[in-house]
Formats: structure tokens, sequence, C-alpha cells
């Protein structure tokens, strides 16, 4: 059966529900999202003389939720035109038109009776064949399948999305013995590639994979806590970005949760997991019960680990909780030489070597969390999964840690770290210093690892056939890391280009941040040099936290600053000559970004024969917040692209305007679908890809069919039309008026006034046409000038300097 989903009903309108909702309206599929009818009025409805009849009242709750989820931050909706897909209704008045949907998925209350009620209703109108899951964090699947029919057990299963459903890349799918497997191949697909999700297979055990793993981690180190005598700002500092898990560390992390909801995992786990052996974990310390005592829950009470209070001056101060006195205070600063040695270490794999070996407390804490860890993971296989690389896979989706368990256990030695695990002293409940025995089968059979990469695929260690076996799902991916060594055939110090295999390469950017300096720009053009010769197309794209975040302001101050201007303009010539490259080079040019993409990053991207961006891309030029305009041929394209959508040869005012406002308001986009919204993107020109991890393989593939397509080298534009004058008359009026309005500073008037210049083609009397090139030499020459004004140093200075004086 070839099973589409065109329709689903979401049933149950809360936190998760609305956003779940929303999630399937970002991919294109039409939503019926329902929830309970209110038993009362509110003070508002009856004044109106609205009765509980009333389609208004009686939808209330559903469209409130909804409503307030749009409105929420981070926004749930790529784009908020995108909630016209979503349709809404209640249970009593719209449950039978769920018989129209493909995917029925329960989100109501974590109460078993409730649940149960719902299917009841469901298995009235739902057609046969339907998909039906529910969305639980604990409670079991196969209770809820429980005296339902035979072709509503075969078709459901749980389907556990993390929150926020759009941002948290984690779903993890919980089938029961009567679940059809083309029902779990379809869904474990349909996450991964439509969703964008990493999808895990679980079994039906308490908390599931996600959850079991993640709070034991966080218990498991409140605990340490008091062992080890560590302050929360300490326990932050040391488990943050530098062990390879989010900013937000543990206890932030716990505040942006909620204790509660922590605590209610935590005891969930303590009675349903009796025969876990670490249980004793999930007690919870004194000082957390005493927390949820005081209802110092977190940001939802205003109060948690942490504690926002305004001084008598009226700025803002965040106070930490010190958990012997239960006291708020300043927060310490923390200082560590581990911490420090680990800053020198990108790579974070080494980097975790590195924190290991160290003698201080930050190490003491790292080997004290991790050892227990791996004895407690290596446990859990085969009892919540038989393939391990799945708790790898949940940790890294839905806790944000670069590297999962086992990968940080391979990162330090497998064979080393089980003796170290035997000999540490700092034990935890349940701890006996043994990993299962599993683990020394696979030693003894002469694996040493539980991953390796053989020809570019990543495999992992299968227990049951004791051999390695290629991760299922990830054959078709393509993994810098993993092919990098064996396939680069250029680089230097920004840049690697790698051969792809069918006659494409890849252009990989790897400076901090990957900005955009002299080695990128080399790179680029070596990268186009070499396909244009021996190849038939080039992606750009890496491995990184985020494509690019623009051009080097360093580098551009100090030209500025020793008023060398000839080097100055050398270089934003070749910026500008690189950008027309990808544009015009004989060969297809497919740009492949994701997270960041701001300046000059987002400019190779406009030029780029075809854009395939990752759903989360954040693009925008952003120049105008240190002084300047873009001047990679930025400002150059968005008059082209203004141009290219006047009217019936009409010049319209307000195309200019818009155009003109996107770069002078440093607009950034908050998602790839945004990024068309605001005009970085060209219709026909840009693919979505829902999945990170896909993002390389779909940008190669692209590439591959536009060169199978016949591809010819465009022909350079000197039909762009401007306004001149016209339209500068109309710039230098609001800038005038922005500026007698105090809206902006004049630094900003005189940007927006060079802005103006570039994008209405100069002085010009009248209107007229002009090249792509007369519009680059206008964009180069309005940069240069801003480049010395004193005003654009400071503002730069500001930026890397973060307030400080720059010292030389």
């Amino acid at each position: 059966m070839m099973r589409r989903i065109n329709k689903v009903a979401v049933l149950g309108s809360g936190v998760m529900g609305s956003r779940i909702a929303c999630h399937f309206a970002n991919v294109g599929v039409e939503v019926l999202l329902l929830d309970i009818v209110p038993r009362e009025l509110l003070p508002a409805e009856e004044a109106k003389g609205l009765t509980l009849d009333h389609p208004q009242v009686r939808n209330r709750i559903v469209n409130t939720s909804l409503d307030t989820a749009i409105k929420s931050n981070p926004a749930p909706l790529f784009s908020k035109s995108f909630a016209k897909r979503i349709k809404t209704g209640n249970f009593e008045d719209d449950m039978s038109k769920i018989a129209d949907a493909d995917w029925v998925i329960e989100v109501v209350v974590e109460r078993l009776d409730i649940k149960k009620s719902v299917f009841d209703q469901v298995e009235k109108y739902r057609k046969a064949g339907t998909l039906i899951t529910s969305n639980t964090s604990g409670i079991p699947i196969h209770m809820m399948s429980e005296g339902r029919s035979e072709d509503f057990k075969s078709h459901f299963c749980g389907t556990h999305f993390f929150n926020p459903p759009r941002y948290l890349p984690l779903l993890e799918i919980i089938p029961t013995k009567d679940t059809k497997k083309e029902v779990v191949d379809f869904l474990m697909e349909y996450g991964d590639k439509k969703l964008g999700k990493t999808v895990v297979l679980c079994k039906d055990t308490p908390a599931f994979i996600g959850n079991r793993i993640g709070v034991y981690s966080m218990l498991a180190l409140t605990h340490l806590v008091e062992q080890l005598g560590l302050t929360v700002e300490e326990v932050d500092k040391y488990t943050g970005p530098a062990m390879g898990h989010p900013k937000s560390a543990t206890f932030r992390t716990a505040d942006v949760v909620g204790l509660d909801t922590l605590v209610n995992v935590a005891n969930g786990l303590d009675q349903n997991a009796p025969d876990d052996e670490a249980r004793g974990v999930f007690k919870l310390p004194s000082y957390i019960t005493k927390m949820v005592e005081n209802k110092w829950l977190g940001e939802k009470t205003k109060k948690g680990f942490y504690e926002k209070v305004k001084s008598a001056d009226g700025s803002s101060e965040i106070l930490s909780l010190n958990l012997k006195t239960l006291t708020y205070g300043p927060q310490q600063k923390v200082k560590s030489s581990t911490l420090e040695a680990t800053k020198l270490v990108e790579d974070i794999r080494k980097r975790m070597k590195v924190y290991e070996q160290g003698t201080d407390k930050a190490a003491v804490l790292f080997r004290a969390m991790h050892y227990p860890l791996f004895e407690y993971v290596s446990k859990r296989v085969p009892e919540i999964t038989d393939d391990f690389f799945r708790i790898d896979d949940a940790m890294r989706a839905g806790f944000g840690w670069e590297l999962g368990p086992f990968e940080v256990w391979d990162a330090l030695g497998v064979r080393e770290t089980i003796e170290k695990i035997k000999n540490e002293e700092k034990r935890l409940p349940g701890q006996t210093g043994e990993v299962a025995q599993w683990v020394h089968d696979m030693l003894a059979s002469g694996a040493e690892s539980f991953y390796k990469v053989e020809n570019g695929v990543r495999h992992y260690y299968d227990i049951a056939s004791k051999s390695y076996k290629p991760i299922p799902g990830t054959e078709d991916l393509i993994v810098l890391d993993h092919i990098r060594e064996q396939k680069t055939i250029w680089k230097n110090s920004g840049v690697s280009i790698i051969d792809l295999g069918d006659g494409i390469i890849n252009c990989e950017f790897h400076t901090k941040m990957n900005t955009i300096g002299g080695d990128v720009i080399q790179g680029l053009n070596k990268a186009i040099d070499i396909a244009e010769k021996d190849y038939r197309g080039l992606v750009i794209t890496n491995d990184g936290k985020n494509f690019s975040a623009g051009a080097n302001i360093g580098m551009i101050f100090m030209m500025a600053v020793e008023q060398d201007y000839d080097e100055l303009n050398m270089a934003v010539r070749m910026f500008q000559n690189t950008s027309m490259r990808i544009r015009y080079s004989s060969i297809p040019v497919v740009v492949a970004p994701f997270q960041l993409c701001l300046g000059g990053g987002c400019e190779f991207a406009m030029h780029a024969d075809f854009v395939q961006l990752h759903a989360e891309t954040y693009m925008g030029l952003v120049e105008f917040g240190v002084g300047v305009i873009p001047g990679g041929g930025g400002s150059k394209e968005f008059a082209l692209r203004a141009s290219d959508e006047y009217k019936d040869d009409q010049i319209v005012q307000n195309t200019l305007k818009e155009r003109f406002l996107t770069i002078g308001q440093a607009k950034v986009s908050t998602s790839a679908v945004e990024a068309y919204e605001l005009g970085y993107l060209q219709q026909g020109k840009y693919g979505i890809t829902m999945n990170r991890a896909r993002l390389l393989a779909d940008a190669k593939a692209k590439a591959i069919e536009l060169a199978e397509a016949g591809y010819t080298k465009p022909i350079p534009r000197t039909d762009i039309k401007v306004l001149g004058n016209q339209g500068l008359g109309i710039v230098y009026v609001g800038a005038d008026s922005m500026r007698a309005g105090g809206y902006i500073s004049e630094h900003d008037k005189k940007i927006s006034e060079k802005l103006g210049w570039v994008m209405c083609g100069g002085d010009l009397s009248a209107p007229a046409e002009v090249s792509e090139q007369y519009l680059l030499d206008l964009e180069r020459k309005a940069f240069l000038e801003l480049c010395a004004e004193r005003k654009t140093l400071e503002r730069i200075q500001h930026m890397l300097t973060k307030g400080k004086p720059l010292r030389n």
C-alpha cells in the first residue's frame, strides 16, 4: 500500500498538541486540531451575551491554545501564513471529521482513562487503515490499545515528539506487539524525510529512551553536586559547551523545562522501573524536594536554580541559588584550568580526552558523571533498545548533546575506560563499577570501538552478530567528517575541497564561525577552477554549527584603521568577483546553507544557481549593524531583484522600498520559508531540506540534476532598471524624516543614503538600464566611503570587543 499523509487530525491543543499541529502545517499538511468544549462561560463571553452553545465559546479552548502557540517565541511556524493550514474544532461537534484524516495523533492530558475515552470516540469515526498514535512521555503504549479493534491495534503506536516539536529533532517511535511492521517503517521514514526528525525506534519501557537516559544523567548530577560540594555556577560552567552540551547546561535547562516536570519523570521512573539497578538515583536529593515544596520550579514561577531580580537603579541581575543554605545571592565567577585547556581543542572527541585527564574539580566531575553513565547505558541494552546507537541518537537529538554516551566512551577509549570505571571512587546508587557483559564480549571479538567508518559510511557494532553493520537509514547520507581524510583534493587554512563522487565536489569552510576572509575567497575560486576543469558541479556547504556568520569583520577593521584603502578596495573587489564567479561559472553551483547564513554567506547564496537550504536557516544581510552596506554583491543583487519585480515595465517604488528596508533594517529570516518572503531566495531557485543530516546529499543531487539537464553558463545582466535621482529623492526624504523623528542616528541616515544611492543606480537624471558591474562599482565605492567614517569604525570595534577597547 502506498501511504500518503495529506491530512492529520491532532486531538488535544495544549502546549504539545498545538505545536505538533503547527509543525505538520510547516511541511504542507492540512491539519484538524480538536479539543474539549468549555463547561463555563468567561466573564467577557457573558458580557457579549454568548451562551455555551455558541461556536465561538465551544471552540474557545482550541482557538486560544492555537493563537497562543502562534504568538509564542520561538515561533512554531515557519511562516505565520501557514496557520491557514490548520482548522480547529471540538471533540463533540467535529470528531466525525477525523474520517478524512490519514493520521490521527492523540495529545491529551497524561491520564490513561482520558486517553482511552478519546480512543473510544476515535474508533467510531476513524476509517480503516488510518494511522493512530499517541504522544506520551510515560504511559505504557500497550495499555492504551487494550480492548481496541484489530485494525486499530495494528495501526497504533506511540509517537513521542520532544518539545518544542519544530526545533528539537527527536521523535521516538514506540510500537506494540500488534503494530504492523509496515506502519513502523512508514513512520520512521516519514519522520526522517518529511518532518526532519531524528527518528529513534524504542521499546515500550518506562520513559522510553531519551527521558530514561536524560533524566538519569541529570539526576545523577544532582546527587554528585552534594558529594563534590559544587555550586550551581560551577555545575553549569562545567557541563555546558566545553563538555559538548548546550549553553543552558544543567540547572539552567532545569529552570527552562520546569523542575516539576523533571520531578514527575523521576517519580515515574522510581515507581515504574523497579528492576533498574540504579533506581536510587531517581530518589530526589533533599534540596530539590525543598525547592518543589517552595514552588521554586524555574522560569514558570520566576524562581528556580536562578532568580532574576531588579536592583535599586532599575537594572536586572540574575542571582543563583546556594544549594546548602537555599538562599539566593550574586553569581560567583568560575575558573578551571581544565576548561582553559579544552578551549584550545576544537575537535569535540579530542576535547573529551583533555577534559577527562584534568586534575581540578571540573575534571573530577567529568569522570564522576561519565563513568557511571557508561555503566548505566551499557546495562540498558537490550532492555530499552537492542541497538545502542539509538541511545546516542536520542541524546543528541533530544537533549542537544554533541556526542552521545557511547560516542564519548569511544573518544576516551573503550578498553582503558572500563578499568577506570572499576576504580572510580565516586559512586552513585546502584553503581557497581562493572559494565554489561556485551561490552566485554565486543572487546573479546577484536572490536575496539562502538563505531567505525568504512568507505564513508558509519558502522556500529551489532551485538547479535558480533560484527559491524551500517547504521540503518544512513547509507545514503554524505558526512564530510567521514570522507574528508580520503577525499580531500585541495585545502588551505580556511577551506577544504572534497570529492563527493559522481563528478561533484564540495567546498567546505572551516574558519571560526565559518567567517569569510582571504583564505575562504581563495578556496572558493580554487574550487570553481577545479570544478570547471575536471568536474560537472560544485556544492558549497560544511559540517559546522553554522553555514557562515559573514565576512571577517576584524580584517576589514584593521585595513580601515590603517587607512589601507587600496588593500581594502582589492579585498572587496575580490569578494564581489567571487560572488559573480559563483553565478557565472561554467558549471552549476549549489549553495547549501543552514543555521546562520549572514552577510557574505548570504551574498554567496544569493548568487548561486540553486540554494538547497535546511528548514532552520536564519539568513540575512546584516551589514547595517556595523555601519556599512552589503559589499559582496548583496546591494547590487537587491537592486537587480527589485528590477525583475517591476510590472509592465513600470518602475514600482514600493518594490524598491521593500527591498531597501530588508537591507536597511538588517532583517534576518526566522526560517527558510521566511528567507524567501524577505527576498533572499527566488522562486524556482531554491529547495528546502527538512532533515539537516540530508542537506549535503540533497544539494549534491540537485547539482547532478542541473548538470544532466544541460547546464549553460548564464549571460551577465546589462538590463537592470534603476530609478536614478527619482528614487534618490524618495530615499533622502525618508531618511530625513526618520532622523528628524529620532528613529535613526545621523550615521544611520548616511548609511541609508549610501544604500539608496547604490540601489537607484547613482546620480542618474532619469531611470535607466545598467549592468551588474556598474552597480558593483557603486556598491564598492559606497562601502569604502563608509569604512572611512569614524562612526563605522567605532561600531565595528564595539562588535569585535563587546564594548571593550581593542588592543593592537
